[in-house]
């Protein structure tokens, strides 16, 4: 039985100045959409295109509902978590379309 993946994830720009919250089937596609601004919406237009934060679920339900939390949680809330599994603030996709 094939184990479903979902992943919640942080975006920013390059000044660390905005960030995104996101959620997806499939991280390294949609980093990558993110990058070549496939689509033209808040992202595109604010330069989010470096992955900062991503959490993994097995449901769905459970991804939207962090998802949802994120959201509703504050911009420093966003910062803490991030600062605490990534505090250089590096790109977590580098080296995944090399």
């Amino acid at each position: 039985m094939k184990l479903h993946q979902y992943y919640v994830y942080i975006i920013t720009n390059q000044a660390n100045t905005v960030l995104y919250v996101g959620v997806t089937n499939d991280i390294k596609n949609r980093i990558s959409e993110h990058k070549l601004k496939i689509f033209k919406g808040f992202t595109a237009m604010y330069n989010c295109n470096k992955l900062v934060y991503f959490e993994d679920f097995q449901w769905i339900q459970d991804a939207i509902a962090r998802e949802k939390q994120l959201k509703a949680g504050s911009r420093q809330k966003k910062i803490d978590l991030i600062i605490a599994d990534n505090p250089m603030w590096n790109d977590l996709s580098d080296g995944w379309y090399d």
